[in-house]
């Protein structure tokens, strides 16, 4: 996985890009995602689990006020938008070991000193 983020990412489904596919990005994403079913209705939130080895496949996901889980056929899914802000956007792995490599460097001492 990239750097990258996916806050405000709004895949067509069906274009180039599965609904199971969206679903696993949504799944791992760290911030709300908004799904849009197939009636019109928007429900926004976070997106905590989906099982689509069932005979019924699902997600689930709290509402922004922590009320829930609301449970969402993967049938009445028309899309899934990643609206919520990326808390962790930009605090990988890869950008901690910079920070604390640079952080190393303005502490040593140097060369040639008194």
């Amino acid at each position: 996985m990239t750097d990258e983020t996916l806050e405000g990412w709004a895949p067509e489904i069906g274009r180039g890009v599965t609904l199971e596919e969206v679903v696993d990005r949504a799944f791992d994403y760290r911030g709300n995602v908004t799904v849009v079913r197939a009636d019109g209705a928007e429900l926004e939130g976070f997106l905590f689990n989906r099982d689509r080895d069932v005979p019924r496949p699902f997600v689930e996901l709290f509402d922004p006020n922590g009320d829930g889980p609301l449970r969402i056929l993967y049938a009445d899914i028309r899309a899934i938008r990643f609206t919520g802000k990326d808390p962790a956007a930009g605090n990988s792995y890869a950008a901690w070991l910079r920070a604390k490599e640079q952080k190393k460097r303005a502490t040593e001492p140097t060369a040639g000193g008194a």
